[in-house]
């Protein structure tokens, strides 16, 4: 969709028309000026100049107003000398009528983008905020990228400056997406723009593949660094978003460091985010430490006990450590405001810069062809010595009849006709030259000429490939130290709720039905945060779910209350109930993953004075054997049975459950607690993102129960084993992930730095709890390779060509022994490459499975189903 608005008469005469009520009339000539109508074109001419003059960016230079007149002030008094700022901004003035201040800072932010300005002294800091120094204290001059690729006054359209004592460019003639490379921002009357800045060289080849009639595909690149998440940005069009975070690592158990940050913030209002966000305690911090230079470090000091994964997300959820941008790629195209995407642009661009080339080409083309011209006439005439037939000539008029009479029958070969421009040159020619005139090197510089036209003839005629390498030259001259700064990645849903700190205390008076953190006289229930659901089951058998909150009334007699995990498909609720009054007992499970807030649901069959006779909460789908006792009656003989919840299906939380009994129950005690029923959950890793998952995205890791564990290894020789968590991080030295299985041994190869050997040893994972290194701590000692078979075999490859491969059988060469043992030594050759084998046989032991059941619903039933089954 394209929105336009530009200041010509037939848009202010529509303009007009919406404002054609409440207007003056003239009454006198001369006592009242007539003012009807004049706001209305003042209106469209303020908003038709901020959107056209000063806030969004012109497409085909990609400048706004005062940044292509700075450009032009620049060239004005480039002498590839460094020139006062505050000088620059003066001259500027000539061309911009507007403050030095405005100027001043236009042009800093134009040097902070390290492409046109080559800038001296301090101008400021993109990563800290501090501004640049006053502009008579600093100095810049041109880049020679600007220099190269910004500047052609012979393909510059000009036109007069304000005051007309000027000329000024219309758009620069700039061969390169310098709106995409440098991205721009402003804010006009009615519309805004937001482009984001590229990568340079992906922008060149990208620009190339244009060319070559290739798809293509660029995405933003900052020079803060950072990660980004391009997954919804549309092309830098309206409605698209990428999401931005700072790129932050665990230095130790204790301590997170901060060392990018994302686009659009600073080391200082990252700094403020994170101690708001302590003092409204979604996070826990000790202190925060800023240490950044030329590059960014921020030290995030933890107390202890506290998660740093748990921290790290924390960070992103509840601090400018992620931002969300909304780019809108908004540009003056014909004099008037589009939106188009930055495909788009970059296609327009490179299509205008083979127009620039072209042109430049044929101008090129013409003036060598005129120097061709009159060095081929001045050969003439000085070796025909025509000059002699104007010696006996008196006029002017007869001198350029000569001349014009004597070239005739020596211009057949010329390519167009001789002019008398071309003869008052001639008449031009010191005597000097003619007298030292040299026909060889006259032949040479012809010939010269003759060979530079064929060539430029053949870049117009391969134009797109005199395009393509123009690209590649430019990233070859100015593509260095230019790489990409900001990495590409697909960010994971972070849940507030999972990573906030506990920063309240939840209590509950069951009796009155109040919960709240206010309550601290009352039953303490478990922490919890201001952001939390609380869900709450009663006696009569309903269930409600509410935000926490100081205090707050759910009803009385309150059988469970606990933080609300939504989405929470592990936790089961086992129940028996009553059906109404004097009806029959019934059992049930059911699992709650999200219901509407503050609406009480109905977990019985519905019926009046129903009652909730026994209730329990399982985080793993524990299955619990219960007693039943009945009130004595003459009618029933069994009094008392076990009840197996084992047996019973997980339903929906609708569902009426089985059938227990239809007499009355006297009481239900728990006869022996249960283990859980539910499947071991699978659980995969996403190297993309560097994230567990239990979507089946990336490399399935294998089924976990609550006991099980991961193992995890780096090339710094560090290894520990967690339990996995969706949220934890991973360092990116990684180079071990798998389900940890205790009996199994670690093999390694490891190079020792003090003793300059290479050693084997074979360990097991002694503290599960800790992590441990297992290689020396001398900073030579490397790790070489690590297996995790039970019987690991390898093939030892050595830098000396005289020395044969070996084979290594770590079972055989080295016993099972402790974690921090140096091992036995291998070799002093250096070693070239250890290239596993297939390892040998082994036949674990066989393990005793307990019956489960899986996490989804069962039977296809779900959390509304109406399933019945009579046990008694």
């Amino acid at each position: 969709m394209e929105e336009s608005m530009n200041n010509e008469e037939h848009n202010k005469e529509d303009i007009q028309n919406q404002f054609e009520t409440n207007t003056t009339e003239e009454v006198s000539n001369d006592s009242i000026t007539k003012v009807s109508g004049m706001f209305k074109d003042w209106f469209l001419d303020y908003a038709s100049y901020v959107i056209l003059e000063r806030a969004v960016p012109a497409i085909d230079d990609g400048f706004k107003p005062v940044q292509r007149r700075i450009m032009q002030s620049m060239k004005d008094l480039d002498d590839g000398r460094y020139n006062k700022v505050a000088n620059l901004v003066g001259h500027t003035m000539q061309y911009h009528p507007h403050g030095d201040a405005s100027i001043a800072d236009a042009m800093v932010q134009l040097g902070q983008k390290e492409l046109l300005i080559d800038m001296q002294g301090n101008w400021g800091n993109i990563l800290t905020g501090d501004r640049a120094a006053a502009s008579r204290y600093i100095e810049a001059r041109l880049s020679k990228f600007a220099l190269e690729v910004v500047f052609n006054p012979k393909t510059t359209e000009w036109q007069q400056s304000y005051d007309g004592r000027r000329k000024e460019p219309v758009d620069l003639p700039v061969k390169f997406p310098l709106l995409l490379a440098q991205g721009g921002e402003g804010i006009a009357v009615g519309l805004s723009t937001k482009i984001l800045p590229h990568n340079f060289n992906e922008l060149i080849d990208a620009s190339i593949k244009i060319l070559k009639g290739k798809s293509f595909k660029v995405f933003p690149d900052f020079l803060t660094g950072g990660i980004v998440d391009i997954t919804n940005y549309n092309d830098g069009k309206k409605g698209g978003k990428v999401r931005v975070r700072a790129q932050i690592t665990q230095q130790d158990k204790n301590t997170l460091v901060i060392t990018e940050i994302p686009f659009g913030t600073t080391t200082t209002s990252l700094i403020d985010s994170i101690i708001k966000a302590n003092d409204k305690n979604k996070i826990k911090i000790r202190r925060i430490e800023d240490n950044t230079a030329k590059n960014v470090e921020i030290l995030v000091h933890l107390p202890k006990g506290i998660s740093p994964d748990k921290t790290i997300d924390a960070l992103y959820a509840f601090t400018n450590c992620e931002m969300s941008i909304s780019p809108l790629c908004c540009i003056i195209q014909d004099n008037k405001p589009i939106f188009i995407g930055v495909s788009d642009a970059l296609r327009y661009s490179t299509d205008h810069t083979v127009a620039l080339l072209k042109a430049e080409l044929e101008i090129q083309l013409k003036e060598l062809e005129d120097q061709w011209h009159f060095a081929s006439l001045e050969r003439i005439f000085i070796e025909k010595r025509i000059y002699r037939d104007i010696e006996e000539v008196e006029t002017w008029k007869g001198v350029i009849k000569a001349i014009e009479k004597g070239l005739k029958p020596h211009t057949k070969h010329l390519k167009r006709a001789v002019t008398e421009e071309d003869i008052i040159r001639l008449t031009e020619i010191k005597i000097k030259k003619i007298s030292k005139f040299d026909i060889d090197k006259a032949k040479l510089h012809i010939e010269t000429l003759e060979g530079k036209i064929a060539e430029v003839k053949q870049h117009l005629a391969n134009l797109i490939n005199f395009a393509i390498d123009y690209f590649i030259n430019l990233k070859k001259k100015y593509g260095k130290g230019k790489e990409r700064k900001t990495e590409i990645r697909i960010f994971e849903d972070i849940i507030a709720t999972k990573v906030v700190i506990r920063n309240a205390k939840l209590y509950v008076n069951r009796i009155e039905g109040f919960i709240g953190t206010s309550l601290k006289k009352e039953e303490f229930v478990s922490d919890c945060a201001d952001i939390d659901d609380i869900i709450v089951f009663r006696k009569d058998g309903e269930m409600i779910i509410t935000k926490v909150d100081s205090k707050i009334f759910v009803g009385k007699d309150i059988i469970h209350v606990a933080v609300f995990k939504k989405k929470d498909k592990r936790t089961i609720y086992n129940m028996i109930y009553r059906d109404g009054k004097g009806g029959p007992t019934y059992m049930k499970r059911f699992r709650v993953t999200s219901i509407t807030r503050d609406k009480e649901y109905d977990i019985t069959n519905g019926n009046k004075d129903s009652r909730v006779q026994y209730f329990t909460a399982n985080p793993n789908g524990e299955a619990e054997i219960v007693t039943i006792n009945l009130r004595a009656a003459s009618s029933i003989k069994k009094l008392k049975w076990d009840v197996d919840f084992a047996n019973l299906a997980i339903k929906g939380r609708a569902s009426r459950g089985n059938t227990v009994t239809k007499f009355t129950v006297r009481k239900i005690e728990l006869k022996e607690k249960g283990i859980s029923t539910l499947k071991p959950r699978k659980i995969w890793f996403d190297d993309t993102v560097q994230r567990l998952n239990v979507d089946e995205r990336g490399d399935l890791l294998g089924e976990f129960t609550a006991d099980d564990r991961l193992l995890i290894i780096t090339q710094k020789g560090i290894a520990k084993t967690i339990i996995p968590n969706l949220t934890s991080h991973f360092d990116n030295d990684m180079i071990v992930l798998e389900k940890w299985n205790p009996n199994k041994p670690i093999s390694i190869v490891y190079f020792d730095g003090e003793r300059e050997r290479y050693y084997v040893k074979r360990f097991m994972i002694e503290h599960p709890d800790k992590e441990e290194d297992f290689i020396t701590d001398h900073e030579n000692s490397k790790l070489q390779i690590v297996s995790t078979d039970f019987r690991p075999m390898a093939e030892v490859l050595f830098s000396k060509r005289s020395l044969e491969n070996q084979t290594l059988n770590f079972e055989e060469f080295i016993t099972i022994k402790g974690i921090k043992a140096l091992g036995n030594q291998f070799t002093n050759d250096k070693i070239k490459v250890i290239n596993f084998l297939e390892p040998l046989h082994y036949e674990e032991p066989e393990v005793n499975e307990v019956e489960v059941v899986d996490e989804e619903i069962i039977n296809g039933e779900d959390e509304n189903s109406d399933g019945q089954t009579t046990l008694f």
